[in-house]
């Protein structure tokens, strides 16, 4: 996984562990954000996925976190940044 300065800060900052990283780029959603750039996020079938996969229950507090977040990701793979989504995010 290649991230940028700038995403390696965002994840410090914002509690998001590498682990948490790697599950959201195997098992989320990607949606196009414009400009070459993909958004992806855990939606319901995403997290029905991630729960088979890992045995756990996505209502424990640890998963439940791990599934708000996003990710933008460049053209080329590159993690760009990362963040706690708040919102919805328009398909």
């Amino acid at each position: 996984m290649d991230l940028t300065r700038h995403a390696r800060t965002r994840m410090q900052q914002r509690g998001i562990d590498a682990a948490a990283l790697d599950a959201l780029l195997d098992f989320g959603r990607v949606a196009r954000a414009g400009r070459g750039r993909e958004v992806v996020y855990f939606d319901k079938r995403s997290r029905e996925r991630l729960a088979r996969a890992t045995a756990v229950a996505p209502a424990k507090a640890g998963v439940q976190s791990a599934c708000n977040t996003y990710a933008i990701v460049a053209s080329d793979g590159t993690v760009i940044t990362v963040g706690h989504r708040t919102r919805r995010i328009n398909r």
